[in-house]
Parts: C-alpha cells; structure tokens; sequence
C-alpha cells in the first residue's frame, strides 16, 4: 500500500504515557468511501493515493509502519462544570505529517473505536454527525476561518445505537494542533506541573520556536491563545455561526474551530438563538460566544497559574486584552460587511438600529447581508418604511467613503458569503446518504468551495430555507 510510504512522525506520542495511551484502531465492518478531500490531499501529498486507500486508512487498517496510535488525555468544563478526565473517547491520532516548510499536521481518525477515555461510550461516530462535520469544516476553512478539516470519509455497515440505530462512519480529521485548553487543564488540576511545563513548551517548540528560548514563553503563549479565541469568535459572529458546545475541552489552544456537534448558521436574525436542543439553560447561545470565549480564557489562565512567572497579576493582564481583540477584529469585519473602509462615530447606532430590525423580524442574517447592494433589500423587511428610513441614512454613510460605487460593492460581495451551510441542506443531504446515496454531499462539498461566487447552477442553495428547517432539533449527539 502507498500509505507504507507516507512520511509521518508522533512527536506528541514522545511526550510519553502522561500525556497519551497507545490504543488500536477498531476497524469498521464493510467500508466504503463517502467522499475525499482532493484538494487537501494534494496539500498533504497525498493526492495520488486510490479510493480504496483512503478507505483502508481511514479505517485503521494498514497503517504506515511510522504510524503511531495514540489517544490524548484531558480534561475540561463542561457547560461550566468541571469534569477531571477526558480525552479523546472515540478519535485516535495517527501521527503527523510532515511538510516541506516543516509544518506537522496531525492525521487523527475519528470514529475508531473504544479507548481508554470512551467512558461509557462506544468509541464510535454516527454517519450524520461526521458528515457534519466533514462537510462544515471545509464551509468555514473556505470562508476563512480557522478550523481543523477533513481528509476523507467512509461509511459502513457496523451498527451503532444513539437515539435510534444507525451505521458507524470515521473521517480522518487534520489539525496543526488537537492541543485543546482542556489538556492544560488535567496535567494543572492534577498538580502534574512539570507536565504542564512539558506540554507548554511543546506547543511553543512546535508552533512558535522562535519563542522558546525565552522567559516569558509561558505569557507569550497564554496571550496568544487570548488573541487567537477573541479573532475567531469574532469571525464567528461575523457570519453568524454558532458552535454550540463552546466546553474548555472543546477550545483549541491555536484559536482552531475543532468539535463540530450541535453547530448552526443563523436563518433569521435571533441574538438569543440556541443551536443546541441539548443546552436548555442557553449558555452557549450566539449572543453568548464571546463572552463565553473569556469565560475559557480564564479557566485556561488558571490552568497556566502554577508555572506563570508573573503569577495571577500577570494572567489578569493578558485577560484583560480579550474585549480589545475581540472587538478590533469584529469591528473591522462587521465595517466590511456593511462597505465601510473607514470608522464613525456613529456606525454602532447605525448598525444597532438594523440589528434591532432583524431581531424583531427574524431578518435571514445571511440573505440580507448579500443583497444589502441591491435594489431589492427592502422586500426582506414587512416594515418597509422603517427600513427604508435607515437605509437612507446608511446611503448617506457610505457616500462619506469616498470610493466608488462598484469598489463598495466588490468589497461587500467579498465579506458577505452567498452560500452557507444551513442545517436543512445538512438534513437533505444525510436523509440521503442514509440510504446509500452520496451525491449531495458531493454537491455541498463543491458549493462550499466558492461561498462568495455567485454559482448560478446552485441558486437555489441560497434561498431562504424552508418552514421545516425550523423544527430540526441539533443536539450533543449530532
């Protein structure tokens, strides 16, 4: 097999059993492949290897013989409560591919079976929640967000229980990094602080060399990591995306989307809209992510307390620059949205006015963005008069820019993505896939690519959704 030539490492395997335990990947009864992410591949080096390869490695067969299968251990909050162990339940990393600028991606198949952190699970992912996830971290990768990806996926024939009976499914999941706040978390709260040194200075030797060497790597990373959550979140409420499960274990230590489960883009505009049926109190509404953001910081910041040299005065510090850089990067994309290159003292009561609009109107948050350019905005609104008045005052903003007409539009058609990947295109998909037929998941997968370009084949795909897309219920279990 060509896979016998792949040129991987485990350099977080190294770190020994603290960090991991070596477990086996249980493979799927009959295989077969769902799809495969060409361009992914060709980045990896991998684009020549056959259908049938993929298969086989996604489901932990015949592995490189530099492979090496691990399962990492942490921790996390979950919905605000501590939980002391963790790990990866039903993922199994198989080593790090290496690159010619020596960047290391790591190759984690999940999907495969028992490990020593499954609990009471089975180790396994259903078909729907891995097309998903497949499928959505390449629709936020394509509208340039941060997020782990997706090599390949395979369906099968083994049997796997959830709420009803389903077939198990894998996909090899590629990440720089599946360091999560959680893992700083176990090695801290188990007073493991040379561990946690340990790790600390892995990810700086991995991620940020050029860091190593110096006394204040520990902030240094820590400020990072504060920086990086606030700009994806904020790239997160741009395009009105919610994560759903917004746990500590579920925050990537590189600002990386990564646990795709209960997920959700907006369809009409609702600040308070909860994606996940499984999260009654609403702690991770939309509204709520960013300040959920800080929420982790903290709990990382007090993970890192034992071997921070500036001690708690120092992590307050750096905590305190989250609103800062949480509310440059949103500022700057919610102007783009909206065409404006410059700032006003008046954009927030502006932009506040339309938001204020949409809420009451349950706006489609992603229709009216694209069509904000056109003549035909004002038929999203029943107050039209209402509208028509702020949009008078908004002509008059974007006539302070100074620019021309055509260059304020290609940049909003730039910032504003026609195509999203709404739940009910999930659905339709995964009805359909359920029953053998993969087509759709080909479409959305193409559709996804160009989210900005206009795709006149798929118009449809940008259309309001249907009065049946409200009812679908997204749980942890998705």
């Amino acid at each position: 097999m060509k896979y016998m030539h792949m040129n991987l490492v485990n350099t977080y395997a190294q770190l020994g059993a603290t960090f991991s335990s070596n477990v086996v990947p249980q493979p799927l009864e009959q295989p077969r492949l769902v799809h495969r992410n060409q361009s992914l591949a060709e980045q990896l080096g991998y684009a020549s290897f056959s259908d049938e390869d993929f298969v086989q490695f996604c489901n932990g067969k015949n592995l490189p013989k530099n492979s090496q299968s691990i399962a990492m251990v942490y921790a996390g909050h979950q919905f605000g409560s501590w939980v002391p162990r963790l790990g990866d339940g039903r993922a199994i990393l198989v080593g790090e591919a290496t690159k010619s600028d020596d960047t290391l991606y790591d190759l984690q198949i999940k999907g495969a079976g028992l490990t020593p952190y499954s609990r009471n699970g089975d180790g396994r992912a259903v078909l729907r929640s891995t097309i998903r996830e497949y499928l959505c971290s390449e629709a936020l990768h394509n509208l340039g967000i941060p997020t782990t990806r997706s090599l390949c996926m395979i369906d099968s024939e083994t049997l796997v229980y959830r709420e009803k009976t389903e077939t198990g499914a894998a996909m090899i999941r590629v990440a720089e990094s599946h360091v999560r706040f959680g893992t700083f978390e176990y090695f801290s709260y188990t007073k493991q602080y040379d561990a946690l040194q340990a790790l600390v200075d892995y990810v700086i030797q991995r991620h940020f060399p050029e860091w190593k060497n110096e006394e204040n790597r520990v902030e240094l990373l820590f400020t990072e990591a504060v920086k990086r959550t606030a700009e994806l979140i904020a790239q997160w409420q741009s395009v009105g995306w919610c994560h759903g499960v917004m746990n500590t274990d579920n925050m990537s230590i590189l600002g990386l989307t990564i646990d795709y489960g209960p997920f959700g883009f907006l369809d009409g505009f609702d600040a308070q809209h909860i994606c996940n049926h499984s999260d009654w109190q609403g702690r991770y509404a939309f509204s709520r992510q960013p300040d959920i953001g800080y929420w982790n910081c903290t709990a990382l910041a007090q993970a890192l307390l034992p071997i921070l040299p500036g001690g708690q005065e120092s992590a307050q510090a750096i905590l305190k620059t989250y609103p800062k850089f949480f509310a440059e990067k949103y500022s700057i994309l919610l102007r783009a949205k909206f065409g404006f290159a410059t700032a006003d003292e008046s954009d927030s009561t502006l932009i506040d006015q339309i938001f204020q609009q949409m809420q009451e109107e349950k706006t489609d948050y992603t229709i009216f963005f694209r069509s904000l350019c056109d003549d035909s905005v004002e038929n999203l609104f029943v107050d039209r008069e209402k509208f028509r008045r702020w949009y008078r005052i908004y002509q008059r903003r974007l006539n302070q820019e100074g620019r021309a007409e055509q260059d304020i539009r290609a940049g909003m058609l730039a910032s504003n993505p026609k195509y999203i990947l709404r739940n009910h295109l999930l659905q339709i998909a995964i009805d359909k896939a359920e029953v053998g037929e993969y087509s759709e998941i080909e479409t959305l997968f193409t559709i996804m690519q160009k989210p900005f370009d206009e795709q006149p084949d798929y118009e449809s795909y940008a259309e309001l959704p249907p009065g049946w897309a409200g009812e679908l219920e997204i749980s942890c279990s998705s």
